[in-house]
């Protein structure tokens, strides 16, 4: 590969991590036990940190040497990271736990007075769910995540930007919407044929949103590699040797008319379509026409008294 394809690609993967990142907010991460998203939250976070922002990390599922894998020392030397995972409600009271447990832990990312743009990164808002109730982490993350705006600034180089980690498997419709309502980004990780994409939903104020889709592959080293679209084989291209089936061959009932079928059918008076010729034939019978008569021989237990119908009832 050239020098100037390499810095095509190396200027398409930025544009995408700065459009995930330009419009500050929350920006929600949706994964799916088929398709994990940790590994795009953290190539994310590596692009704040390669941009001087200061990068907090609320880390509840793994670790903090997990999470830390993978980043070299320059990335790992910028971010601050905030362990709820080892003693997430302060049981061991050896004072490395966060006091205060998760809700507290988030409030005073809230209180910080660090001037500068920031990256929040919350890993992940489902174990968050599941220890707090939804509204006060709706709540908190909506004061998280303006803290911009309440501050009175609104420069983009003062924006706070909360990267959210969503398992969508493992909450109901409910929690979903509460959360996507209050993200100005979204992003929904689906694929093909072990290619990944991501789905990315765009919420501007004052404007539509608009949706665009990127196929990508994440690096060992947690930076993106931008695909121009699915693989070739996943695409539902037909074969054109392949004979194409007519799905009216096995009927019982025939659903076409041939020229004759359809002029024969055309010239056919209807059973309720009463011509003048017919009306008069109807009502006017002519002499050659035979009249019809009934001929009625009663039985012997045949009731012929008009008066009293019943009486063979003997009631």
């Amino acid at each position: 590969m050239g020098s100037d394809a390499i810095r095509r690609g190396t200027r398409r993967i930025l544009e995408m991590l700065e459009s995930l990142l330009a419009l500050g907010g929350l920006v929600l991460l949706r994964d799916s036990v088929e398709w994990e998203g940790r590994s795009l939250l953290k190539a994310l976070i590596k692009k704040s940190a390669l941009c001087g922002e200061q990068v907090h990390i609320l880390g509840c599922e793994v670790s903090e040497e997990e999470f830390r894998e993978g980043f070299d020392s320059n990335i790992n030397s910028r971010l601050v990271y905030h362990d709820l995972f080892r003693d997430p409600l302060n049981w061991s009271k050896t004072g490395e736990a966060l006091p205060g447990g998760p809700l507290e832990a988030l409030r005073a990312l809230c209180r910080r007075t660090d001037p500068g743009p920031v990256t929040i990164a919350l890993d992940s808002l489902s174990w968050l769910l599941l220890h707090l109730p939804c509204t006060t982490l709706c709540q908190t993350l909506h004061a998280l995540s303006h803290q911009d705006s309440c501050h009175g600034d609104s420069s983009p180089g003062e924006q706070v930007h909360v990267l959210g980690l969503l398992h969508e498997e493992l909450h109901g419709p409910g929690p979903l919407g509460a959360l996507s309502s209050l993200a100005q980004t979204e992003v929904t990780l689906s694929g093909v044929m072990g290619q990944a994409s991501a789905h990315i939903l765009y919420r501007r104020p004052q404007q539509r949103p608009t949706h665009q889709t990127q196929w990508f592959s994440i690096l060992p080293d947690f930076s993106l590699e931008l695909q121009g679209g699915p693989p070739l084989e996943s695409q539902p291209n037909p074969d054109p040797h392949t004979p194409s089936t007519d799905p009216t061959t096995h009927l019982t009932f025939n659903l076409h008319l041939s020229k004759k079928e359809r002029e024969a059918k055309d010239g056919l008076s209807l059973p309720f379509q009463f011509s003048s010729e017919k009306q008069q034939a109807l009502l006017r019978p002519g002499l050659s026409q035979a009249t019809s008569h009934i001929f009625y021989e009663p039985d012997a237990y045949d009731d012929l008294d008009q008066e009293d119908p019943d009486d063979d009832l003997d009631v």
